[in-house]
């Protein structure tokens, strides 16, 4: 039976509670459940491992948790973006740059950002502990810029002598002082309090002490930070109620945790503060459909200090009552524990243990122990089972599971043993059928219409290998027409209906075209008629957002229900007759430029695998979104010879088709190709799209294949791509301006690819050079 989606269960935040959550949807999945996760950042921080992470003892892998991966394992969607509020008039939850998003129960997990909405120029001029993401970039500055000119004066204020401010300043000391000079640098730490660390016993408060004056960290007690504001030289300026001032160069507030201010604006009942209050079963008091973990949330029965352990616990009861609330059955109640042992880092590889009032002095032993116990927790969300294929012979629950796959390169024998069975179908563009296949099936087809092709005003059809067919309408305007379909590559229908259109749409300006208006296929989920939709209007916002920035117009279409979304345009556009682009026409001496990064096919195959980095991701996404128009256009300014788009078939097929058609050779230069964050390294690792290996069989026409094929990144030219960039054929004498022009209106990995040489034989070729560094 098919899997329909039936309730629409939505998680707003990627926090402690959150991740434990989706680890075990994605352990027990809830049949007919449909799982969304809204969070502004596709990574996401263990706060635990954020003071040794600062202090240079872990890299940012090991101290973040890769919410795609998890997405990915639990089959969730996963929609990057701010939530600004919430309809429950309606059940939807808004969002800052998407449609509404609909759900039938929620829970918001969010954690907390510092307080500083009484601080005249705190949030223009300090730097907040949260959202970490942003504190994070702005300390890889501070400290890159330390390592540029270790003598420069560094003064860094800490506004917050709490556990997190504390453990901020002793890990920032220690970083900076293996970077700059001593007298270089300055911390010191502002308490509003008598006292640090009001909430831990005083032998904790003492160890603090004296760790901080070995540190050389000034404490100023008793100090309510009342203004900030900005000198020259990049200098600000603090001040305190009792006029105690002092410039600093940069300023860190770390003071008592605040919910997001639309929550307060939200119906949902919360206490003074603005955190939701939640019963003992995590579910709001006054919507019983919305729950709420982690820092966000206020328990009226058993209220606790805002600490990640106590959303760490909060995980599996919650995962247990939206279970059975969606299950329809009664939910359990949740006691937190009173006392808890806190491991607090000293900055020096060293860690103090206490619980209530019992405390363990600095000692390198409890550091090694919190160490293990935070890389054990982290290890849990990054050692998941392999992604379940879904190519079955019939749309079941249960997909049939695959083993690991480990992808050795194309050129290797190895891949000769490989049983269909054994792998893992590409999504995106790396899902169309081969080049060898397509020309051999319409060379047939061919002859099976001959006597259809006598139509004058057919000037391209299917015995030419161009970007679409081309049909004259007028005496000087051609009507280009091309169609586009995939599966989806990623998990979210209003991200993937912007990249497929993007897609779609490129066979049109690499024709020199300008589209007019589009006919749309679509794949939806099964579901009953509100989930279906819910998912068909996220897709169609999605592409009808790229169609309005292209004035375009979505005119009908045609929609079935499957087991997986997908998703494709029939585009029509206009060009004149003097300004239709094709890829035949390569003159010798021209330049061949390519205006995007290669990579989303090993990119994606390795994200299906477990295998890829979010923030590769997020490149390659961001590389998918930028559409192909305005790169047309400065092309056709600079006298484009011919141009076409790379995608399924790779750089190396879709240039084979320009230098077939052109009879014409190509010198490709494989050190200045543009490559996508990552995929260097997933290439590294034998991760390759599943159509790989018929875009291979291109490399013939490389009359030099057997002295190159070794070097390390030589697969790049045959890797698929999704929405990639255009490959265009100009003189010579307009390739500076050209690449100029490219970069600055937005195409920023625009480059020079390859010279266009006299051929040596009649069908054309192409030579690779590549350095001997390379």
């Amino acid at each position: 039976m098919y899997n329909s989606i039936v309730k629409d269960l939505v998680l707003i935040g990627g926090g402690h509670s959150h991740i434990i959550v989706l680890k075990m949807l994605g352990m027990h999945p809830i049949p007919g459940v449909r799982l969304t996760l809204i969070t502004d950042s596709s990574d996401t921080p263990y706060s635990g491992m954020l003071p040794g992470h600062i202090a240079g003892f872990y890299n940012y892998d090991e101290c973040h948790v890769n919410l795609r991966l998890l997405a990915n394992f639990a089959q969730t969607q996963l929609y990057i973006d701010n939530v600004v509020g919430l309809d429950l008039a309606h059940n939807q939850i808004l969002c800052s740059n998407r449609p509404p998003v609909s759900f039938d129960v929620l829970s918001i997990d969010i954690g907390s950002t510092p307080d500083n909405i009484n601080t005249s120029g705190a949030s223009e001029y300090a730097i907040p502990a949260k959202p970490v993401s942003k504190l994070l970039t702005r300390w890889e500055e501070i400290t890159k810029r330390a390592a540029d000119n270790p003598q420069q004066q560094i003064k860094i204020a800490i506004v917050g002598g709490g556990i997190g401010g504390v453990e901020l300043a002793l890990a920032m000391s220690t970083k900076l002082s293996r970077i700059v000079c001593k007298e270089s640098l300055d911390v010191h730490l502002f308490q509003r309090n008598s006292c640090i660390l009001p909430h831990n016993n005083q032998f904790v408060r003492s160890h603090i002490r004296r760790i901080l004056y070995k540190h050389q960290i000034q404490v100023y007690l008793g100090e309510n930070i009342n203004q900030i504001e900005s000198k020259k030289n990049n200098i600000f300026k603090l001040q305190s109620e009792s006029g105690l001032t002092g410039e600093y160069t940069h300023i860190f507030w770390v003071t008592q945790p605040s919910a997001a201010p639309w929550l307060q604006t939200s119906p949902l009942k919360t206490d003074t503060q603005g955190f939701i209050l939640v019963d003992d079963t995590l579910q709001s008091l006054s919507h019983p459909y919305i729950f709420a973990a982690g820092d966000i949330a206020t328990m009226v029965n058993y209220p606790r200090s805002k600490a990640g352990v106590f959303a760490v616990r909060q995980g599996k009861p919650l995962f247990t009552n939206l279970r059975r609330y969606l299950q329809g059955k009664s939910l359990q109640s949740y006691i937190p524990q009173k006392k808890y042992l806190s491991l607090i880092g000293t900055g020096d590889g060293r860690a103090i243990a206490t619980r209530d009032v019992f405390t363990l002095p600095p000692n390198t032993l409890i550091w090694y122990c919190k160490d293990w116990i935070d890389r054990r927790f982290m290890k849990k969300f990054s050692d998941l089972p392999q992604m379940r294929s879904t190519q079955t012979k019939t749309p079941l629950i249960n997909h049939k599971s695959i083993s690991r796959l480990s992808f050795t390169p194309f050129y290797s024998t190895q891949n000769q043993s490989l049983k269909p069975d054994d792998i893992m179908p590409c999504a995106g563009c790396g899902s169309k059928v081969g080049s060898t296949v397509m020309t051999k099936v319409l060379q047939r087809i061919q002859t099976e219409q001959i006597n259809l092709n006598h139509q004058q005003n057919i000037i391209i059809g299917l015995e030419t290998a161009d970007d679409g067919s081309v049909i004259k309408v007028t005496g000087n305007k051609f009507l280009v027409q091309t169609i586009d379909y995939f599966r989806a590559l990623v998990n979210d229908p209003y991200l993937f209906g912007q990249i497929a259109t993007n897609h779609c749409l490129s066979d049109i300006f690499a024709m020199g075209a300008v589209p007019h208006s589009v006919l749309a296929i679509a794949n939806i989920p099964y579901g009953i008629n509100s989930k279906v939709e819910e998912t068909f209007y996220q897709l169609l916002s999605g592409s009808v957002k790229v169609l309005r920035e292209t004035n375009t117009s979505l005119i009908g279409g045609h929609t079935a229900e499957s087991y997986e979304l997908g998703f494709g345009l029939s585009c029509n556009g206009f060009a004149d007759t003097d300004k239709l682009l094709r890829k035949g026409g390569m003159k010798v001496g021209d330049v061949v430029i390519l205006t995007k990064a290669l990579g989303t096919g090993t990119l994606f195959a390795a994200d299906m695998r477990h295998q890829a980095k979010s923030r590769w991701i997020d490149k390659a996404i961001t590389s998918m979104l930028i559409s192909n128009g305005r790169a047309a256009e400065c092309l056709l300014q600079n006298n484009v010879n011919a141009c076409t788009d790379v995608t399924g078939f790779g750089l190396l097929g879709h240039l084979l088709e320009m230098v077939s058609a052109s009879g014409i050779g190509v010198d490709l230069e494989l050190e200045k190709i543009p490559i996508l964050p990552g995929a260097r390294e997933t290439i590294a690792q034998g991760i390759l799209s599943t159509l790989h290996p018929e875009n291979v069989k291109s490399s013939h026409y490389i009359v030099n294949r057997d002295s190159i094929f070794s070097y390390p990144y030589y697969p790049i030219i045959f890797d698929p791509q999704t929405s990639g960039g255009l490959l265009a054929s100009v003189p010579f004498e307009h390739a500076n301006d050209c690449i100029n022009q490219l970069q600055s209106i937005g195409y920023k990995d625009s480059s020079v690819v390859a010279y266009v040489i006299p051929s040596i034989r009649s069908e054309g070729f192409i030579n690779i050079s590549c350095s001997s560094g390379y």
